[in-house]
C-alpha cells in the first residue's frame, strides 16, 4: 500500500479509509463486536465500498476486525486472554529488538531515545497543569509520543520484520491501553510511569542487560492493569 503524500494526507482512498476506521477502532468510536455494514461505513465516512472493503481486509490481518461468512465485518472483541497473549508477544519481539538496537546503537540512536523521551515528559507535563482533564488532542499526542519513545528504543535492530511485528503488537494493545490514558482506574495503584520510562532508558543508554527486563516489567504493569479493569478490580 503506497504511503501518504509530502503533506502527510493518504495517498489513496483505501489508505484513507484504512486510517480513519483504525483509529475509530482503537479510540473505542467503534465498540469491540460491533458489526461493520458497508452500507453504514459509506454513511459514515463518505467513501464508496471498494476502498472500505480494502482497508477492512487489512484491519482483519492486524486482528482488529473479524468476518465470518454469514455476519459479514465486525469489530475484533475485546479479551483478558487477548491483552495477555498480546503483551507477552510484544515483550518477546521488543525485547529481542532492543538487545539488538543496545549491540549496535549509535550515537543517533542515543539521541534518539533521549529526545522522544524529553517530548512525552513535556506532554505529560503539560496534561498535568491541564487540572486533569482528558482533551482529546492532548490524548492524541500524549499516544502519538509514547509510540515514538518506544520506537527509538528498537528503531537500530536492523530487522525491518521485526519492527513490522511490534509495529502491528502495538495497535493491538492500543485499544486497550488508550482508556488508562482518559483516567485512572478505580482502586489501582499509583504509577509513575514517566520514572518507568526513565529507568528504561537510563538502562538501554548504559547497554544493560537490565534494560530488556525493565521493559518487560512495564508492559505487564500496564496489562495487569488492563486486566484488573476489565475484571472491575485492582491489579494484584
Amino acid at each position: 500500500m503506497a504511503g501518504g503524500d509530502a503533506a502527510g494526507e493518504p495517498a489513496t482512498l483505501g489508505e484513507a479509509a484504512y486510517q480513519r476506521l483504525r483509529a475509530d477502532i482503537v479510540a473505542g468510536v467503534l465498540e469491540a463486536g460491533k458489526p461493520l455494514r458497508l452500507e453504514a461505513l459509506r454513511q459514515r465516512y463518505g467513501l464508496s465500498f471498494s476502498p472500505l472493503r480494502e482497508a477492512l481486509m487489512r484491519l482483519q490481518s492486524e486482528r482488529l476486525v473479524l468476518s465470518t461468512a454469514l455476519r459479514g465485518f465486525s469489530v475484533a472483541p475485546l479479551s483478558r486472554e487477548e491483552i495477555r497473549d498480546a503483551t507477552e508477544t510484544r515483550i518477546l519481539i521488543e525485547c529481542e529488538a532492543l538487545r539488538r538496537s543496545m549491540r549496535v546503537g549509535d550515537d543517533d540512536w542515543e539521541a534518539g531515545i533521549v529526545a522522544a523521551f524529553h517530548a512525552l515528559g513535556r506532554q505529560v507535563e503539560r496534561m498535568a497543569r491541564n487540572s486533569g482533564t482528558a482533551d482529546p488532542a492532548d490524548v492524541a499526542a500524549l499516544e502519538e509520543r509514547h509510540r515514538q519513545f518506544h520506537h527509538a528504543l528498537i528503531a537500530h535492530c536492523g530487522s525491518p520484520r521485526l519492527l513490522d511485528m511490534a509495529d502491528q503488537l502495538y495497535i493491538e494493545t492500543q485499544r486497550y491501553r488508550l482508556p488508562s490514558l482518559v483516567g485512572q482506574v478505580a482502586g489501582t495503584p499509583p504509577r509513575d510511569v514517566t520514572a518507568e520510562h526513565q529507568q528504561i532508558m537510563d538502562a538501554a543508554l548504559r547497554r544493560s542487560d537490565d534494560a530488556a527486563g525493565h521493559l518487560a516489567e512495564h508492559y505487564r504493569r500496564t496489562a495487569a492493569a488492563i486486566e484488573a479493569a476489565m475484571a472491575g478490580s485492582p491489579p494484584a
